[in-house]
C-alpha cells in the first residue's frame, strides 16, 4: 500500500474538534511550575534543561552521591519539549535501531545491544522502585511491512538481528493481522522484548517528584542566557539570577544549545502527532489489538503508533519537517497540512475505524544528527558535558546519555565513555544554504525509495560517506 500525500473530506471530518495540544500534557494532574531561579545560588552540579536526559542526569547524580548539591533549570516547564510530546515509546535501543548500529559500530554494537537493555531493565525498576504510576507496560513492538519491497527488507533483516543474540520472530500477513487487524499489513517482525510503552508526561512528573524529595533543587521558567567559566567555577546567568557550579550538565537536546560548537551537529525536525476519542467496544474488536504492541511501520518516512491506558490510539510520525536556518520554536508545533495527511494514513490503515474523531494535534521539534543517535561532548576543560542528538528515541536512551555524561564529567573511564559511540563525533552539518538543501533533497529521495524500493544516487552517496538512514 502506497500512502497518499494528500487528504479527503473524511479526513478533514475526522478533525473537526480536534484541541491542538498534547494530550499527555493536557491533564489537571500537572503539577504547579516550580519557582523561577532568582538571585545568587551556588551547587556542585547544575542541570540545564528538565526533560528526561536532565531528570535522569539529576536522579543518578543524587543517588550517587548523597551530598552532593544539584540544581536543575529549565527555560520553560519540565517536559514541554520532547520529553512530553512523544509517543512514549521505551527501546533498548541506544542506536535508533538495529541497522543503525550495525552500520556504524558492527564489532561495539554487541555491547550496545546488551548495555541498551541493561539500561531498559533500570529503567523498568527505578519505576518500580519509585512507585512512578505512568503505565509502564513491557508490550513489545512490531515493525509492519506495507508494501512487498518492505516485505522483503523485514525478511532479510531477521537472521542478521538473531546472530547477535536478539529474538525476533517473522510474523506473516495472518498472523500479524491476528494480532492487529489492518487490511494494509503483509507480514511484520515482532519484538517481544526490547521495547515499553509509557505514559511520558507522567514519567517526567514522577522523575521529578523523585528529585525533589532526594533535595534536587528545581526552578522552571528560567532560561540560562550565557554559561561562561570563572576560574574554578561555571557561571550561568538566567533573567533573574545567577548559578555557580563546579559542574554543568547540558541536557537541552532539540533547543539551541548554549554552545556554539553544538550548534552544527544538531538540527531540530519538526514531527506531529494525533490521538483519537477512546474506542467503543466495537471499535476495540474491529482492529484487537488485545497485547498493546507498539507498532511502526517500516517505511522511510514510518508512522509510529500505539494504544493508551484509556484505549485511545496515538498515531504519529511520517513526516519530519525542517525549517531553513534551524528554525525552532511555537510556531512550528502546529502543521494542518501534517494533520489532514496523518488522518488520511490512519483511515488508511484502519478502515473499519473510518468516522473515529481525532482529540487532540500536536507537534514537536526532534533533535537529529548525522549519525541519527545520541552524541556526546565536553567543553570548558571538562567542566561542562552535553548530549544530544537522540533522533527521536530517546525515551529509554536518555538515561544512558545522562550516566555517560556524568561519567565523562568525573573523568572517569568505564564501559560506556570507551565506546567508539560515545568518543567520536558525527560529521557536522554543512552551512545554510547547503544545509536546508541537503536536507530538502534526502527528503524528497527518501519518499521515492519509499514508493520503489530502491535508494537513488543521492542516497548512495549519502550511504557512502556515512550520512544514510533508512529507518
Amino acid at each position: 500500500m502506497e500512502f497518499s500525500n494528500g487528504s479527503s473530506a473524511r479526513s478533514r471530518e475526522s478533525l473537526t474538534n480536534v484541541s491542538r495540544s498534547v494530550f499527555w500534557l493536557d491533564r489537571s494532574e500537572r503539577p504547579s511550575a516550580s519557582a523561577r531561579l532568582i538571585g545568587e545560588h551556588r551547587a556542585d552540579l547544575l542541570i540545564v534543561g528538565g526533560g528526561f536526559t536532565g531528570l535522569w542526569t539529576a536522579l543518578l547524580a543524587q543517588q550517587e552521591d548523597p551530598g552532593r548539591s544539584i540544581i536543575l533549570v529549565d527555560g520553560g516547564r519540565l517536559g514541554d519539549g520532547a520529553s512530553g510530546r512523544n509517543g512514549g515509546f521505551v527501546s533498548s535501543s541506544l542506536t535508533h535501531g538495529f541497522a543503525n548500529g550495525h552500520k556504524r559500530w558492527p564489532q561495539e554494537l554487541p555491547q550496545l545491544l546488551a548495555l541498551g537493555h541493561d539500561n531498559l531493565d533500570a529503567i523498568e525498576k527505578t519505576i518500580a522502585d519509585l512507585g512512578i504510576d505512568c503505565d509502564f507496560v513491557r508490550t513489545g513492538e512490531m515493525d509492519v511491512a506495507v508494501t512487498e519491497h518492505q516485505m522483503q527488507a523485514l525478511i532479510e533483516s531477521i537472521g542478521l538481528i538473531n546472530s547477535f543474540g536478539e529474538d525476533v520472530e517473522y510474523l506473516n500477513a495472518a498472523q500479524a493481522r491476528g494480532r492487529v487487524n489492518s487490511p494494509a499489513y503483509l507480514g511484520a517482525v515482532l519484538d517481544r522484548k526490547g521495547s515499553a510503552l509509557i505514559d511520558p508526561a507522567r514519567l517526567v512528573w514522577g522523575l521529578r517528584s523523585a528529585c525533589i524529595a532526594a533535595g534536587v533543587q528545581i526552578f522552571e521558567q528560567s532560561p540560562v542566557l550565557s554559561l561562561t567559566e570563572s576560574g574554578s567555577s561555571m557561571v550561568a546567568t538566567t533573567r533573574d539570577g545567577v548559578v555557580l557550579a563546579r559542574n554543568v550538565a547540558l541536557a537541552t537536546n532539540a533547543y539551541p544549545s548554549l554552545l556554539r560548537r553544538v550548534r552544527n551537529y544538531v538540527v531540530p525536525v519538526y514531527d506531529y502527532v494525533l490521538t483519537t476519542e477512546p474506542l467503543t467496544s466495537e471499535q476495540r474488536s474491529s482492529i484487537g489489538w488485545e497485547g498493546r504492541e507498539g507498532l511502526s511501520d517500516s517505511g522511510n518516512q514510518f508512522h509510529y503508533y500505539r494504544t493508551t491506558e484509556d484505549g485511545r490510539i496515538l498515531w504519529g510520525g511520517y513526516d519530519a519537517i525542517y525549517h531553513r536556518g534551524n528554525g525552532f520554536g511555537p510556531r512550528f508545533d502546529n502543521d494542518e497540512a501534517a494533520y489532514e495527511r496523518l488522518a488520511e494514513h490512519f483511515i488508511q490503515t484502519f478502515p473499519q475505524l473510518e468516522g473515529l474523531q481525532f482529540t487532540h494535534a500536536w507537534g514537536g521539534a526532534i533533535d537529529t544528527c548525522t549519525r541519527f543517535c545520541a552524541y556526546w561532548g565536553t567543553a570548558f576543560g571538562g567542566k561542562a558535558a552535553y548530549v544530544a542528538g537522540f533522533t527521536g528515541l530517546g525515551v529509554g536512551a536518555s538515561r544512558f546519555g545522562a550516566l555517560t555524561m556524568l561519567d565523562l564529567l568525573a573523568k572517569r573511564r568505564t564501559e560506556r565513555t570507551r565506546l567508539e559511540m560515545v568518543r567520536k563525533k558525527p560529521l557536522p552539518f554543512p552551512p545554510e544554504p547547503f544545509r536546508g538543501v541537503g536536507i530538502a533533497l534526502t527528503t524528497r529521495s527518501l519518499r521515492q525509495a519509499d514508493r520503489t524500493g530502491s535508494r537513488n544516487i543521492w542516497l548512495k552517496t549519502l550511504d557512502r560517506f556515512g550520512l544514510g538512514f533508512d529507518s
